[in-house]
């Protein structure tokens, strides 16, 4: 008997072994078999106290009970959490809320550009106790920012946009499923690392090797851009003054999005029945399990594939304008990673939330005519040593292309001194809050190093599904 005839008597996903180790035993023993064994097991289902003494299925009995008894115990009452700002739509909060029911929920915070999500809140952070949520580190897992100081003029955004305008278009490719054909395929050594961790990596190598260098929909992006310092910083080694910078915005793409989906599927199926309706894309994978080890080899794989893939883009666009980088600041902000907070092993999952440690940089950025902000995190322990990711929306996808028309959009960046090259309606300034009001509702979780104005801008302009 398989698994799928399993399940189609009932046995749950999370017995399966169970119910398996049963049925060898029982076959062994040259007892119940075939019709016999068809119309027990869902007896045994309906009643597991009677069959708790079985000697071959007693694990299985005894685990339907003590699935029952946790069905059957009150929900623990959630943790609080610290909001930073106050431009937060109710549904986050609600889901901030659910997140913080979790079992293992040790700590958590809201940031001042959260809005709606998958299971936890873009902006969410939350601190787990020997577990993991897929869906609570994000589709796009390792969704990442990069910032390179250029050895070239900051006078070359107004001497020769047309030329950095053409290496953004030559040396990035964007959209869902954008990819390099097999004989311009990319390299970085990230390939030759084990992708053999799990099934599902071994099998979107391939894809990931050919989307390697490149960036997805939404608010994915690569732009040219001012930066400027109001006084020296010794960590990046650059005086007071401006710089010509390259700025990106991307993840782990399809790689990543099928890790997500397929550990995020395991969760849900490893969880009793009414804890999977109740935490749906909450549910999570305890790190002590085979799963929860796959989810995080396979997450810190896709962490190590989205720098790479930010190294080759920043590379080729560099190349094709005779640029190198004279400093740099990148960060993730779509990961677990493990920390101790109050004592306390805990995996602090930032979705859409800029780790911001002590002295720790990061790059928060505005939209496409707001300015990005390079920080240093000054270690709030409320915040879990966190910050925003971003602006943060006020408008779904869906409203804002029925608001906003690209081109006229496009044409007043323009008069504005923004080159936008190409992007999509849902992705316009008007969409995002306010990115000078997200900072200052986070002035005790970080210190701003230098400010980032965009000025020759591209993104994926197709209107395809987000990636983000």
């Amino acid at each position: 008997m398989n698994n799928s005839q399993l399940r189609k008597l009932g046995v749950p996903d999370f017995l399966i072994a169970e119910a398996l180790a049963g049925i060898r035993s029982a076959a062994d023993a040259k007892a119940l078999r075939g019709y016999k064994l068809k119309k027990y097991l869902p007896a045994l289902l309906e009643n597991p106290a009677a069959h708790a003494d079985d000697p071959h299925f007693g694990l299985l009995a005894k685990g339907v009970l003590t699935a029952e008894a946790e069905d059957l115990a009150p929900a623990p009452e959630p943790i609080g959490y610290r909001t930073w700002g106050d431009d937060i739509d109710a549904e986050a909060h609600k889901q901030m809320r659910e997140a913080c029911g979790l079992p293992s929920a040790r700590g958590a915070a809201l940031m001042p550009d959260a809005h709606v999500g998958y299971g936890l809140p873009i902006g969410g952070v939350l601190g787990l106790e020997n577990a993991v949520v897929p869906y609570a580190v994000g589709v796009d897992i390792a969704c990442r920012m990069k910032l390179s100081v250029l050895d070239v003029p900051a006078g070359y955004l107004e001497a020769v946009p047309d030329r950095l305008e053409d290496a953004l278009n030559k040396g990035t490719r964007f959209g869902v499923g954008a990819a390099y054909a097999r004989s311009g395929r990319q390299h970085h050594p990230v390939m030759d690392q084990d992708w053999n961790v799990t099934r599902i990596t071994r099998e979107k190598k391939d894809k990931a090797w050919a989307q390697l260098g490149s960036s997805g929909s939404g608010n994915h992006f690569a732009e040219f851009g001012l930066l400027t310092l109001t006084e020296r910083d010794e960590e990046l080694g650059l005086d007071k003054g401006e710089y010509l910078a390259l700025l990106s915005h991307s993840g782990s793409r399809g790689a990543g999005a099928a890790v997500c989906s397929t550990y995020s599927a395991i969760a849900r199926n490893k969880l009793p029945k009414r804890q999977q309706e109740r935490f749906g894309r909450l549910a999570w994978l305890d790190m002590d399990s085979e799963e929860g080890q796959e989810y995080w080899a396979a997450m810190n794989l896709m962490g190590d594939y989205a720098a790479a893939n930010h190294a080759v883009l920043h590379k080729n666009v560099m190349d094709l304008i005779g640029a190198k980088a004279i400093a740099g600041v990148e960060n993730h902000h779509n990961f677990a990673w493990k920390e101790t907070h109050d004592g306390r092993e805990i995996y602090v999952h930032r979705k859409g939330a800029t780790p911001a440690g002590a002295g720790v940089l990061g790059v928060i950025p505005g939209s496409m005519a707001d300015p990005a902000f390079v920080v240093r995190g000054k270690g709030n322990a409320e915040s879990l040593d966190s910050a925003s990711h971003g602006a943060g929306r006020r408008m779904s996808r869906t409203k804002a292309k029925a608001k906003y028309a690209f081109g006229t959009v496009k044409k007043t960046l323009a008069q504005r001194g923004v080159r936008v090259i190409s992007a999509g309606s849902d992705e316009v300034p008007g969409v995002y809050k306010n990115i000078r009001q997200v900072m200052a509702a986070q002035t005790d979780l970080v210190d701003v190093v230098a400010r980032f104005d965009p000025k020759v801008v591209k993104m994926c302009g197709d209107g395809s599904r987000a990636e983000d």
